[in-house]
């Protein structure tokens, strides 16, 4: 395969028609997308597939989309992984689940929904060597617990402690709990349903992760030896817009010394991206080594479209419709823990997307073209804000808005209407803006702060 083939999605996109289309983060030219899906590294390469509407910008007749890339720079872009069965028990959507590998075998274990409005049940399909090619049998590996109290479930995660393969879906419970259930996976044709595992009446949960319902569970290990749990947090009238965002706890994971299954032991938590615009992300881990093996773990995360927050101008419905394209993957993300606390930061690989440099040390008012990188760096403990804005005069858009401290860096990438911040020691902001013909973005600078901006362009 030659490197024209494999970074065919990003090079199409420099050819969208419409100016607020990503150009390095890949994604199919047309429909919906949202949750990243079956996040994979396999035979030397990293698969990311997606919840996909090919047919509309909206969320409708879910499939799942399929890219692949063997550095996380160049990118492939895949038919159709899996359909809607007719009469099968996917047949109102392939929702969101993980691929793995199943002695040998390329497994993705997902959320199927047979009728709109129904209970998702665990549904399993085998791939091809490649990850290309799928076929669907509507074999079901768990259905809806007996539960009286168990009324919703969804987004199958898989995981392995001490050696046995455990899974976990995100549940709502009928007292209005967000809950983790918990499952053993002997074979991936058969869960077994081992109850209520995880939640909101734990204390460090419910201060940290509040929810009706705990979408898109995940489950990692850092070098460091700290269990990172996230989640989604859904609340009963979110539509697309998830006011509550994603939270994640750190702990512990232990056996119970009567069963041997594994306990959860939260710590601490908080907020994983500081955006109201990042939802459903997907963690790949990579390595549970010594903290010399990094990255342990890589995360995707969704950035939807949206009507606007924080003074920022958004896209109706009818322009999301003639646009005809809806929702972004952000960059991979590097998660690891320090003092107790969560950092995310960008995958070293997409420094690769550096261009030309434009600006070294800049100060004040610094202008930035529309798909840049910006590092911003402070002498001492800088004294006020540092603000990227859109557009000039009553119109112009406060998109991003943060302070520097003493040896705290700032990267921000701007790829079209994508916006995506990563503070030193701190989780990362993703927010969406939409520039208006003519319009273009600044960086407003305190004093005692400096800037280096380069261009983004694809490698050669």
């Amino acid at each position: 395969m030659t490197d024209l083939a494999v970074i065919s999605s990003l090079a199409l996109a420099a050819t969208h028609p419409d100016s607020a289309f990503p150009r390095f983060h890949p994604r199919p030219a047309q429909g919906w997308i949202n949750d990243p899906n079956g996040v994979s590294y396999i035979d030397g390469r990293y698969h990311v597939f997606f919840q996909y509407n090919p047919l509309s910008a909206r969320h409708s007749q879910i499939c799942w989309g399929h890219v692949s890339s063997p550095d996380l720079v160049r990118w492939e872009e895949h038919p159709l992984a899996l359909s809607p069965q007719p009469g099968g028990p996917d047949s109102a959507g392939c929702w969101t689940g993980v691929v793995t590998s199943d002695d040998g075998v390329p497994t993705a274990a997902y959320s199927g929904v047979k009728d709109h409005g129904g209970h998702s049940q665990v549904v399993i399909a085998r791939g091809s060597s490649d990850l290309v090619t799928w076929s669907q049998d509507g074999h079901i590996a768990a259905s809806m617990p007996a539960d009286p109290l168990v009324t919703a479930v969804r987004d199958p995660f898989i995981f392995r402690f001490n050696g046995a393969r455990y899974a976990m879906q995100g549940a709502g419970l009928a007292d209005g709990r967000a809950a983790l259930l918990l499952y053993t996976v002997d074979t991936l044709d058969d869960w077994k349903y081992q109850g209520i595992w995880l939640t909101t009446a734990d204390p460090v949960a419910g201060e940290h992760t509040p929810a009706e319902i705990w979408e898109c569970p995940q489950l990692v290990q850092v070098p460091t030896g700290e269990w990172v749990m996230m989640f989604s947090l859904w609340l009963s009238g979110d539509d697309h817009e998830h006011a509550n965002g994603v939270g994640h706890l750190i702990g512990s994971l232990t056996p119970d010394p009567e069963t041997g299954l594994p306990v959860f032991t939260p710590v601490t938590g908080g907020k994983s991206d500081l955006g109201r615009d990042f939802y459903a992300p997907q963690i790949l881990q990579l390595s549970t080594g010594s903290v010399d093996c990094a990255p342990a773990a890589l995360l995707w995360g969704w950035a939807n479209e949206g009507p606007g927050r924080d003074g920022r101008r958004g896209r109706t419905q009818e322009e999301i419709d003639d646009a005809g394209w809806s929702g972004v993957l952000t960059h991979p993300r590097v998660l690891s823990v320090v003092d107790g606390s969560l950092v995310v930061a960008p995958a070293p690989e997409v420094l690769a997307y550096r261009g030309a440099a434009l600006e070294m040390g800049a100060a004040g008012s610094v202008a930035v073209p529309g798909f840049a990188e910006v590092l911003v760096r402070g002498s001492g403990s800088p004294a006020g804000s540092i603000d990227l804005v859109l557009g000039s005069g009553p119109a112009a858009q406060v998109v991003y808005s943060g302070s520097l401290a003493e040896g705290e860096e700032l990267r921000i990438f701007l790829d079209a209407s994508l916006v995506e911040v990563y503070r030193t020691d701190c989780v990362a902001t993703t927010v969406r803006a939409y520039p208006a013909p003519g319009e273009s973005w600044k960086l407003t600078l305190p004093p005692g702060a400096t800037a280096d901006v380069w261009e983004l362009a694809l490698p050669r």
